[in-house]
């Protein structure tokens, strides 16, 4: 019997990990679009998109993994940045309401997305690159989730790197 092999998921954020901040402005370069006409008014009226170096769209596309959007921006993230770097549209987390599970998750150190993103997962292995990651959120998804997962902390003032990419690589291309 043969079946289809899923590839891992690698959950994506956007603030921090492709629009870097917290750093000197006028250190930032800043990047033309690569879209013609597709952007959403939306883009226009935000410039840290600028910040968005156009070539992460390859460098993501490049990865043995589906890329999902897991940011604040939800669909939006389809329509001002996947037509920016190149990339196709992407399946989105939808976040749920809060809850008072996330009032007693945000006491204990706990990431509000770590438990969507996990459910999201259901099973599969995965990557998580944000910026606010922390070994609290390591050690949950340790203790709740039977797969394989990364989860890679991206330093926002520098966005992803060669570094990042490196360890995302090495990461993917091991055995679960």
């Amino acid at each position: 019997m043969t079946g289809s092999v899923q590839r891992p998921l690698l959950f994506l954020d956007v603030d921090g990990p492709l629009i870097p901040f917290g750093a000197d402005p006028q250190r930032y370069p800043t990047y033309p679009t690569r879209a013609t006409g597709t952007d959403a008014p939306e883009a226009d009226a935000n410039p840290l998109l600028t910040r968005i170096n156009p070539e992460h769209g390859p460098r993501l596309t490049a990865l043995p993994c589906e890329v999902v959007w897991a940011t604040t921006w939800m669909a939006d993230a389809n329509e001002c940045i996947s037509p920016r770097i190149g990339l196709p549209q992407l399946a989105v987390v939808s976040w749920p309401e809060p809850s008072g599970t996330d009032d007693q998750d945000e006491r204990d150190g706990l990431h509000w997305k770590t438990r969507s993103l996990v459910e999201w997962a259901a099973g599969r292995p995965f990557a998580w690159v944000d910026d606010e990651v922390t070994d609290t959120d390591r050690a949950w998804v340790a203790a709740h989730h039977q797969e394989h997962a990364l989860l890679h902390r991206v330093d926002p003032r520098l966005g992803l790197t060669e570094g990042d990419y490196a360890a995302l690589e090495l990461w993917l291309r091991q055995p679960s």
